[in-house]
């Protein structure tokens, strides 16, 4: 089928991307920027012309669930859609997942893994998340898997050949809540020949094409993971105990399979120690945190790339729109946030891989902790926001879904929703931030930043976001002092304002590296994301705030006390249960 006509076109991905291209030569040692460059343009130019061509002629077509077989057995067959196949094919091939965990480049194997995804998954309609979710799966067996299980599971997952290449889901999400996990009801039972078998409903599963899912289920009154084969070898049918209820009906990410299932006696293997569930889980939720930032920065790329070569090749009153001020002035804003938000994503990936590489200092594994929910709340927040103003950067043209473009916004608001809400992680954020050690590793991270610039703007944009984090911490002391309602009340302001400060002196730390390549442009992005506010510290009472949400009563309630913060010892902190990171 020939490409439909596009509203903008795609150069190569890699070449055409000067802020991937300067980082990696920034962070990577020559020899290693050598060794994957020639996959990094293969990729580029799959992700500029036939994943785009195949992306908008997939454009209508969802996956589709076939319950039954021509002899009314029940088979519960999930069929991807042509971009979906293609794009795993391409996945296991070019390593997205495997590149990681074969540390050919130590601790530079989370940057050329996540380089390669940041470059391929924009043009696949959200499959990053299911790959988030096999990346997770892998390290978690690693990490706590018995020697056997790891034996059987991992080289599939690690797979680059598409024949053998497996996928994992992560299945923990039920109708009562998916961050808390004290609503899990799904029960694991052993048989008397030791045998586990999972009873219950999970409400929004990632995916029932995948080969096998990483499950949460209470074995008396803990939780443990379990192992879960989805699919017969044989048939590719889901095994006995799993039943598929129903395909889920989604604003965005329409190509994920994302299923409600019933399981009754599906047979499941403990991960680890039984009991250790929420622990266990840990590995594949900082992971899938870093996937969702990536995915944010990828999708705000391309949404940019499309954007400028529309705006070159559109024409208003005589000259492209390129050239008219406002939009230019609009659209260096767009490029400033993208930036920040690729420079803070990547900072984390750095880490990710020091870590695993055995080379993360005690500081920067403070940091790491700190970072992972706090650049998952930023980019997401940035990624909606940047991508709303993409679409109404194409006048209307950009509402009309034939163009690709209401899909790019659609997708991106799933990022603020997956592996916790921004809520959710701006108070997983305060937590660790109150831990020994946390505000001290950001306050280093940003006099790191400081130590690296000389020219007299840049100094001043490290100044601003030191300001920033301490009028945050000031705001932090105060709150403590007046009530745990207060604390909750401004997480959301003081994640924020952590997040973009940190973006704002990162960037000015490679701005002044890029001077000697990229002159003046490089002070422009520092100037022009300061220019739009990175301090959002306001004093505002909770009280009053309790009155606007709850505006139809608020005559009533005016003499009453603010409902209580969710706290634990007296403090405004997420319960342990909440989130699996937060412990």
């Amino acid at each position: 089928m020939a490409a439909p006509t596009k509203i903008a076109e795609l150069d190569n991905q890699y070449t055409d991307d000067r802020v991937l291209r300067r980082y990696l030569e920034r962070v990577l040692p020559p020899e290693v920027r050598a060794d994957i460059d020639p996959d990094l343009h293969e990729i580029g130019a799959l992700a500029g012309n036939d994943l785009y061509d195949l992306q908008l002629n997939d454009r209508a077509n969802d996956p589709t669930l076939t319950r039954y077989g021509p002899q009314g057995d029940r088979i519960d067959h999930v069929e991807l859609t042509d971009l979906w196949q293609r794009a795993l094919e391409e996945t296991a091939t070019h390593g997205v997942v495997a590149a990681a965990y074969e540390q050919e480049h130590g601790r530079y194997s989370r940057i050329n893994q996540f380089a390669r995804a940041y470059l391929l998954l924009p043009g696949t309609d959200l499959l990053g998340f299911l790959l988030a979710t096999t990346d997770g799966a892998a390290r978690t067996l690693l990490d706590h898997g018995p020697e056997d299980l790891v034996d059987e599971a991992v080289p599939h997952l690690l797979s680059r050949s598409p024949g053998t290449f497996w996928t994992s889901g992560q299945w923990r999400t039920e109708k009562e809540g998916g961050t808390d996990l004290n609503q899990i009801s799904t029960t694991a039972r052993r048989d008397e020949d030791g045998t586990w078998r999972l009873h219950g409903h999970k409400w929004f599963t990632s995916s029932t094409a995948a080969n096998v899912a990483l499950v949460l289920a209470k074995t008396d009154d803990a939780l443990t993971l379990f192992y879960l084969p989805i699919r017969d070898r044989d048939t590719e049918s889901p095994r006995t105990g799993i039943q598929v209820k129903r395909m889920k009906e989604k604003m965005g990410a329409q190509k994920l399979p994302v299923s409600e299932v019933e399981l009754d006696g599906a047979v499941a293997r403990p991960v680890s120690a039984i009991g250790e569930g929420t622990r266990t889980l840990g590995p594949m939720v900082r992971i899938a945190r870093t996937w969702n930032a990536v995915l944010a920065t990828g999708l705000m790329r391309r949404g940019l790339a499309l954007a400028r070569d529309f705006s070159r090749n559109r024409e208003a009153f005589g000259t492209p729109i390129i050239e008219k001020p406002l939009h230019y002035d609009t659209m260096a804003s767009l490029q400033a946030t993208f930036e920040g938000a690729f420079h803070l994503t990547f900072r984390l990936v750095e880490l990710l891989g020091k870590q695993e590489a055995g080379a993360l200092g005690t500081q920067e594994q403070h940091l790491f902790s700190v970072l992972t929910p706090l650049v998952k709340l930023t980019t997401a927040k940035q990624a909606t926001s940047v991508l709303g103003e993409v679409m109404e950067a194409f006048g209307g043209g950009g509402y009309v879904e034939d163009t690709g473009i209401p899909m790019l916004l659609r997708n991106a608001y799933a990022l603020p929703l997956w592996e916790g809400t921004t809520n959710v992680m701006a108070l997983t954020t305060l937590k660790k931030l109150r831990r020994e050690g946390r505000m001290e590793a950001v306050k280093a991270e940003l006099a790191r930043c400081e130590r690296a610039v000389e020219t007299p703007a840049l100094q001043h944009a490290v100044e601003t976001a030191q300001g920033a984090f301490q009028n945050a911490m000031q705001w932090l002391a105060e709150a403590l002092e007046d009530s745990p309602e207060a604390v909750e009340a401004g997480a959301r302001r003081f994640a924020l304002t952590l997040g973009h400060a940190l973006e704002l002196a990162l960037l000015a730390r490679h701005a002044q590296w890029a001077l000697r390549t990229d002159g003046s442009r490089a002070t422009a992005v520092v100037e022009h994301f300061a220019a739009q506010g990175i301090d959002h510290i306001a004093s505002r009472q909770h009280y009053e705030a309790y009155l606007l949400a709850n505006d139809h009563a608020s005559q009533s309630l005016f003499g009453r006390s603010a409902p209580a913060a969710s706290t634990t010892n007296g403090t405004a902190e997420t319960s342990p249960a909440v989130d699996p990171e937060s412990r």
